[in-house]
């Protein structure tokens, strides 16, 4: 595969078993001298989901990029000011990793509605 183009989620995961936040987005993945190359931007373009995403990213840049066909891979994504565009890398770093941030949930649930 040189290239795939489609339609991908970002699943944002607190941990093992809760999702909080799932974004659905278009990329663009190339083959390259250093494994791939990827970018890609928001489906939707609301301000709530981009405010969401944008969350998200601020809490931990790490999500796992889910394809049509259930397959997975984790990535980091690097958002562009108005976090409506984004370049990804994969993640190579451990699977279990020690939280650094605490969310308000009342701050999350303000964003989110």
């Amino acid at each position: 595969m040189d290239r795939f183009e489609g339609h991908c989620w970002l699943d944002w995961w607190a941990n093992t078993s809760t999702l909080l936040g799932s974004v659905e987005v278009a990329v663009v993945i190339t083959a390259s001298d250093a494994g791939w190359d990827a970018h890609g931007r928001l489906v939707s373009t609301t301000d709530e989901d981009r405010d969401g995403f944008a969350f998200l990213c601020d809490q931990d840049s790490v999500f796992t990029l889910r394809f049509e066909d259930g397959s997975t891979v984790a990535v980091t994504v690097h958002p562009t000011d108005d976090h409506r565009r984004f370049t990804l890398t994969e993640y190579t770093g451990p699977t279990r990793r020690p939280v650094e941030h605490h969310i308000d949930l009342t701050q999350l649930q303000a964003r989110l509605r």
